[in-house]
């Protein structure tokens, strides 16, 4: 290991700069990746054997502890972990403390190199478990021993079963004091059914079981809550991954294969593609081509020699100077494919069959920013810039469409809100200033019928906020499915219900204002179904500012009876800007400008110590959730604020009178 692969990473290094964020930091010597072959014990070429590959991912419902499992399994291997989720390499992803995008890496055990997968368990980002689930031959699947499989449990199942993978049932977080032997055996049960109505075969039915707590690294084959010193570790896990888990089926001898799983891009390299070698040898100097599949078949894209291949080990990036079939790597050379497409050697003229994944459900409007406050904040202000940022976003994302619209709009389509919501965040980051519309569901028409998405909520309350929550959920078309106490949880209830996207976008919101924080709700996409009928009333009407300057304290201090404040004094207000919620269910035109009037009794300042409540910030996931069809999101580096989508007043006026005619 520490021969012509340690010296290509140490010349490289020296020469340039290495690739991405994910390097290794400065100070990393070529002695230092010598002592973590040394510990990894990785075998000579293991890269050029099949037999010693093992391709798998770890797939779990949200929370049940995917990251932290792959940090004590790097950390188990002798990789250098600097920090508590290290996988997490995305900004957003560490500040909320969730998976956005799948990541690959590679460790050292027993003889045997593992390619590891984390996935993402949030329903909104299942396009990313999609598109990785056919690179891996097996999956750990991870379900928190307490709470059993939930919603995006059955959808990462389905997704591992459909391509034919026999996963390891690890259930997590067993040293939890409300955790048995017979909660485990329940849990064990209720996996069992789940992989029986998901239609799996007899081989993947008779599924190995393991108890870990990856909080305290350790993971074992029979039930237990404290190990032995000596089996404290995650060996047992590792060692039934090698056993369970096939090696690729694979053939060197074949023209080199291989499916664009994933992109990124790097200043100095270019386009990164990352993928799984489905046959043949690629070395560094290869000539190779890139192909896509069209209505009339293959089509060739570029050709273009492999200029640098490179391997992801623990959490550092590693130059190789070839790789073989079974094998996931990554390869720079080429700028035109991207996820989906194929790359091969230049015999080739068939493109591998790219991924099918679910339809998006929901769309959003992106705009240009064109209200009186325009420009302040940000620097990328135009069309042209807003419609390329999009653009680039769905090369890198297959689970967004962007479809370009009239005056300068995109319609964006995803999985949710939160997943459009994270785009919008990256984008204002990055000195973006725009409009968006709030989110319409997407229809489908069969047979003359319209269809809606429906989706699978799973809802965990105290027992006292039951009646609260079932009211706000009947006014959006739910249907309880079943209601059940929680094991092991005295005073706590279980509601497992089918809703339409449109009733739960903006619930989140509502649900933890409703449980005073203490509720959980899961959710997953289930199937389409026939429409439900219109929602009930599910938001009030919102306090319309009709003057142009500063909000003033002396103004706030009479429309509080009025509602509730979004603005505090001192900020900007344009006509048609939402400056809060109405106390009924019509929307009101409001001067929050206003300034006290100096008279010839008493002067402007007098009277002046006003004590205001504080007003409701709202962040950009409510802002999405609350905003009403006539209304747009005015999102900037600084801001985000709620307007009507029609800014004068005269003109919504009339326009409400129409529609009501």
């Amino acid at each position: 290991m520490a021969g012509p692969l340690l010296r290509s990473l140490w010349s490289n290094t020296t020469r340039r700069r290495s690739f991405s964020s994910q390097s290794p930091p400065s100070g990393h010597t070529l002695s230092s990746l010598r002592a973590f072959s040394a510990a990894t014990g990785a075998p000579p070429n293991s890269s050029l054997d099949p037999n010693r590959l093992r391709n798998v991912a770890v797939i779990a419902h949200v929370d049940h502890g995917k990251t932290t499992l792959m940090d004590r399994l790097l950390r188990q291997c002798g990789a250098d972990i600097p920090h508590e989720r290290a996988m997490d390499s995305i900004n957003l992803e560490r500040e909320r403390g969730i998976t956005i995008s799948s990541k690959v890496t590679s460790v050292f055990w027993k003889e045997n190199e593992l390619n590891m997968v984390d996935t993402p368990g949030h329903a909104d980002f299942g396009g990313e478990v999609e598109r990785v689930v056919g690179m891996v031959e097996g999956a750990i699947l991870v379900v928190d021993a307490g709470e059993g499989p939930l919603a995006q449990t059955k959808f990462v199942l389905a997704k591992a079963l459909k391509y034919g993978l026999r996963p390891i049932l690890l259930l997590n977080k067993v040293d939890r004091p409300s955790v048995s032997e017979e909660r485990c055996d329940e849990v064990e049960s209720l996996v069992f059914d789940l992989f029986a109505n998901l239609g799996a075969t007899e081989e993947q039915l008779d599924f190995p079981v393991l108890y870990a707590s990856a909080k305290e690294g350790w993971a074992s084959s029979t039930f237990t809550k404290e190990p032995p010193a000596d089996a404290r570790n995650m060996s047992q896990l590792l060692d039934a991954v090698v056993k369970h888990v096939p090696p690729p089926k694979a053939d060197l001898d074949a023209p080199f294969l291989m499916l664009v799983s994933m992109m990124e891009k790097d200043y100095y390299l270019g386009r990164i593609l990352t993928g799984r070698v489905s046959s043949g040898v690629v070395r560094v100097g290869d000539k190779v081509i890139g192909l896509r599949n069209t209505d009339s078949g293959s089509e060739k894209i570029e050709e273009a020699n492999v200029v640098k291949l490179m391997k992801k080990k623990g959490t550092t990036i590693v130059s190789i100077d070839a790789a073989g079939a079974g094998d996931i790597i990554c390869m720079a050379g080429l700028t035109t494919p991207s996820i989906g497409h194929t790359v091969a050697s230049a015999e080739v003229t068939t493109a591998l069959p790219s991924v099918e994944l679910d339809p998006p459900t929901i769309s959003m409007t992106f705009g240009v920013n064109d209200s009186p406050l325009a420009g302040r904040d940000g620097t990328q202000l135009t069309g042209g810039k807003i419609g390329d940022r999009l653009m680039a976003e769905a090369e890198t994302n297959l689970a967004i469409n962007v479809i370009p619209g009239l005056s300068e709009s995109f319609e964006v389509q995803g999985r949710g809100e939160l997943q459009l919501g994270i785009l919008i965040e990256n984008m204002r980051r990055e000195g973006f200033e725009l409009s968006v519309s709030p989110p319409k569901v997407m229809y489908k028409t069969e047979d003359k019928q319209r269809l809606e998405p429906i989706e699978e909520v799973t809802i965990e309350i105290n027992e006292e906020h039951v009646g609260l929550v079932m009211e706000a959920l009947s006014h959006r078309r739910a249907e309880v499915i079943d209601m059940c106490p929680v094991p092991g949880n005295d005073g706590r209830t279980r509601l497992s219900l089918t809703c339409p996207s449109r009733g739960l976008v903006g619930y989140r919101c509502v649900f933890s204002s409703d449980t005073r924080g203490t509720g959980f709700m899961h959710r997953a996409f289930l199937k389409y179904e026939k429409y439900r009928g219109p929602l009930g009333n599910v938001r009030k009407g919102v306090l319309v500012s009709m003057g142009y300057g500063t909000i003033t304290a002396h103004s706030l201090m009479g429309l509080e009876a009025r509602g509730t404040l979004f603005v505090s004094p001192g900020l900007d207000s344009y006509d048609g800007m939402i400056i809060g919620e109405h106390s009924r269910d019509t929307d009101l035109d409001v001067n929050p400008v206003k300034a006290k009037e100096l008279t010839n009794i008493r002067s402007v300042n007098k009277d002046e110590n006003v004590k205001l409540s504080p007003p409701r910030l709202m962040t950009l996931e409510e802002a999405i959730g609350y905003v009403a069809s006539d209304e747009l999101i005015e999102v900037t580096p600084k801001t985000i604020r709620l307007r009507k989508r029609c800014l004068d007043v005269t003109k919504r006026k009339s326009l409400s009178k129409r529609a009501k005619e």
